[in-house]
Parts: structure tokens; sequence; C-alpha cells
């Protein structure tokens, strides 16, 4: 029988979707279905896929940014805190060297 090409699927009434074939007698309509169906949802997950991957990248990239810069912060906040402290304990020695009359040794 002349498969009909006025439809895309053959109708119940011809034959079952099981029974039909495409183009050729060793093609069977239902496996070319199942096969479409699959090779499409594979392209859907694979695009699907890639699109939160790069959404993903792009939002850690710019978080790493903002997280250097925040270390970045406070690691120059603690360098001056700790020459603050340091230049504290240099004038407090001072204090005490003359206090007591020692004369300040400096390193060369």
């Amino acid at each position: 029988m002349d498969y009909p090409v006025r439809s895309i699927l053959p109708s119940s009434s011809l034959c079952h979707l099981s029974a039909a074939r495409w183009g050729v007698c060793w093609l069977n309509f239902e496996a070319l279905i199942i096969a479409i169906a699959v090779i499409a949802g594979l392209i859907l997950v694979s695009i699907i896929a890639c699109c939160c991957y790069c959404c993903y990248c792009r939002k850690s990239t710019r978080g790493l940014s903002e997280e250097e810069e925040r270390l970045a912060r406070d690691r120059e906040e603690r360098r001056l805190q700790s020459l603050q402290r340091k230049q504290e304990r240099k004038v407090k020695h001072d204090e005490i060297r003359k206090k007591y009359g020692i004369e300040s040794q400096q390193c060369t």
C-alpha cells in the first residue's frame, strides 16, 4: 500500500503505527519518531546545560572579582592598623627610654 502523502502520520484505519514504514521498507515509522524525539531531547538538554553553565560562570567570575576587592580592602585596612600600632609602640618605648635615661639604640 502506498503511503498517504497528505498527512504526516498515517491514520489508524490504514495501519498501526508500528506497522507503518517511512520511505523505505526497513525504516519503521514508530522507531523513527522515537529516535527523532530522543535526539531532540538530547539537543535541548545540552543547550539548557550550556546556558546554565555559562550563567554560572559569569556569576562566579563577577563574584570572585567583588570578593577579591573586598579581601584587598581588608588586607590594606589590617596593614594600616598594624603600622599604626607599630608607631604607637615606638612612641611608648621612646617615652620609657626617655624616662629612665636610656638612649635609643638604632639598628643600622
